[in-house]
């Protein structure tokens, strides 16, 4: 008879859950400075004949590597993401390019997302959910509010990308509901960058370099924090009543 107490191999041997957010986590630590100077606005600059030319003749197979490309970057949280998403508009338009963006960013998310759960993520939030205190009472808020709380770390441009993507993992957020609220909630900042990349022509031709800043500009900030303040007004209702 089998005894029940005897440890499975991902038991026994715990780090072997966690290898592949280790794995990322190194990855990303050695690009950081190995692949800033590639990954690059003048790299961009520098192939974009050649990459206009092979588009023309491999369009099907342009799209698949670069989200391929896309994903790991994001997946590994390499450097480069912004000019990705750059590059999505310069060779595939504002549409669909900002379709081949969102994408890529939301399966690269995901990846992370799934190695930080299976790596921290359960037991972390299981140590969450039996504590006391205010972590505990982090939790639940954070558990009545899964939609809200998702949206704005995806809506407000302070939030970084790598972090918004731990976060969920860490308190136990379902990968429907990730996979969701990340694909809608980058939409609108990927919109504004993939508009910026379809229009790169016209900035090379000046010599010049695309304002990576645009998006704190007010006529398009505003609009990103009123999605951001309509995705928490659940959360205020919820007050209210509770006040009330």
């Amino acid at each position: 008879m089998t005894d029940m107490t005897t440890p499975t191999g991902a038991e026994a041997h715990p780090m072997l859950k966690r290898l592949p957010l280790i794995t990322i986590l190194a990855v990303a630590l050695i690009g950081a400075f190995t692949l800033r100077d590639y990954l690059s606005f003048e790299t961009l600059a520098a192939n974009r004949e050649v990459l206009l030319a092979f588009r023309d003749a491999n369009y099907l197979l342009t799209v698949l590597v670069f989200v391929a490309a896309y994903v790991v970057i994001v997946a590994f949280s390499l450097p480069g993401a912004t000019i990705a998403t750059l590059t999505g508009g310069f060779l595939f338009a504002t549409f669909p390019g900002v379709l081949f963006n969102v994408t890529a960013a939301t399966l690269g998310a995901i990846a992370i997302f799934l190695a930080a759960r299976w790596g921290l993520g359960d037991r972390l939030a299981a140590r969450m959910e039996h504590s006391d205190g205010a972590v505990k009472r982090i939790k639940d808020g954070i558990d009545q509010n899964q939609w809200s709380v998702l949206f704005m770390i995806r809506l407000v441009p302070a939030v970084p990308f790598f972090i918004a993507n731990l976060i969920p993992a860490f308190v136990g957020v379902p990968l429907y509901r990730f996979a969701i609220s990340t694909f809608l909630g980058i939409i609108p900042g990927g919109l504004v960058y993939t508009s910026v990349g379809a229009g790169l022509g016209e900035v090379f031709a000046r010599g010049e370099a695309p304002d990576l800043g645009i998006i704190f500009e007010p006529h398009v900030l505003f609009p990103i924090l009123g999605l951001a303040a309509l995705s928490a007004l659940p959360m205020v209702l919820k007050l209210f009543k509770k006040g009330a």
